[in-house]
């Protein structure tokens, strides 16, 4: 800080970054591909928390970091805040979205059918011991199911290996919405289309109350684990909120910008993979009146890459937030301005700086009031 002065401060900084660069070394070296191919959901955790989508930069903080969420993310956010920004996408239309993995809690047969994919929900919470040798899948028949190619060919183990029941195809898989079907009911409340220009929390100081579009965007960015925590405290008693996973889908999206020429068209200029969740919430009823006008409201989370619960929990926020009431999860400002992993690491982090000053004043008045007595 700016009002100390350490003795030796320079060197002993500078010997303590090459004693980094030492311990960052001293094991066998990982590339970034090793990182950006074995570590996926930590890929995309990194990803979805830094607002910055690129997982060789990603792969790169990880290992620049050692492996330490919050300085990738960090590193993540101070690179990306130097890009210039060309373009602005269209609103991405998720209904098309190319799936890997779809279900419903809501229901049991649905339209396109459950579609597990890579999951660990039914996997047994056991060590494999088998991974500590080289005998994983051949890379072709990991490159066919990560890609949906049908160009790769996988052989009769391989594919015995990866699913006994399932039919591994090259297709692409699209399905519609099952809210779509809740609409077509008449038991979805309606909910007025929003035109309005998408508040950017970026660029923009978040004020209260906050429209939809920056609660979300806040939501995408938030430290997962506090996330988890407001869902979890809103389901557990303290709010007003106990959804059913409408659907849950995990796929590719297109990203297209307006065409240069002619803004009415549009070039798409990748493909990004996110997680989206629908959660319906009852509305409260308080008499057989109100049971009889009762409609379903919804939540909505999306987050970049695979992370479900992350996903799951920012649709439950979001629900909660629709709701008024006493409890944290309702709580706006409160929910909004806490779940930054960055300011919240940085500001716990800020604790191992010098504080000589103050906490020397206060360590004067404690002993000053010891004398009195």
């Amino acid at each position: 800080m700016a009002y100390v002065a350490v003795t030796g401060g320079r060197e002993a900084i500078e010997q303590s970054l090459k004693l980094l660069e030492i311990f960052r070394e001293s094991g066998e070296d990982i590339t970034i591909s090793c990182i950006k191919e074995n570590m996926g959901l930590l890929i995309d955790k990194i990803m979805s928390e830094a607002g910055f989508y690129s997982r060789d930069y990603a792969a790169l903080a990880l290992k620049q970091c050692e492996g330490s969420v919050e300085e990738a993310v960090f590193l993540l956010r101070a690179y990306r805040s130097t890009l210039p920004r060309n373009y602005y996408s269209n609103p991405v239309d998720t209904s098309d979205m190319r799936l890997i993995r779809r279900i419903s809690a809501a229901f049991k047969d649905i339209p396109g059918g459950q579609i597990l994919g890579p999951t660990y929900d039914y996997s047994h919470r056991l060590l494999n011991f088998s991974l500590m040798d080289d005998g994983d899948l051949s890379d072709s028949a990991v490159s066919a199911v990560r890609n949906g190619s049908s160009e790769e060919k996988l052989s009769s183990e391989d594919e015995e290996e990866l699913s006994e029941d399932a039919e591994i195809s090259g297709g692409d898989i699209r399905c519609g919405r099952v809210t779509d079907l809740l609409k077509a009911d008449g038991v979805m409340a309606e909910v007025e289309q929003d035109d309005t220009e998408p508040f950017d929390v970026t660029s923009n100081l978040l004020t209260f109350p906050a429209p939809r579009s920056a609660r979300l965007q806040t939501f995408a960015r938030s430290d997962a684990g506090f996330l988890g925590g407001v869902a979890y405290s809103s389901m557990r008693g303290y709010g007003a909120v106990h959804p059913t996973v409408s659907e849950l889908r995990c796929g590719y999206v297109e990203v297209c910008v307006p065409y240069v020429l002619d803004e009415e068209d549009e070039i798409c200029i990748g493909e990004i993979l996110v997680t989206e969740v629908e959660a319906l919430v009852p509305s409260h009823t308080e008499t057989d009146e109100d049971f009889d006008k009762m409609t379903l409201s919804g939540g909505y989370g999306l987050i970049f890459g695979r992370n479900e619960n992350k996903a799951i929990a920012m649709s439950i926020a979001d629900a909660s937030l629709e709701t008024t009431g006493d409890s944290p999860s309702q709580d706006e400002e409160f929910v909004l301005t806490h779940g930054d992993c960055l300011e919240m690491s940085g500001f716990i982090s800020h604790l191992k700086l010098p504080h000589y000053v103050t906490f020397q004043s206060s360590l004067d008045r404690v002993r000053a009031k010891g004398e009195k007595r």
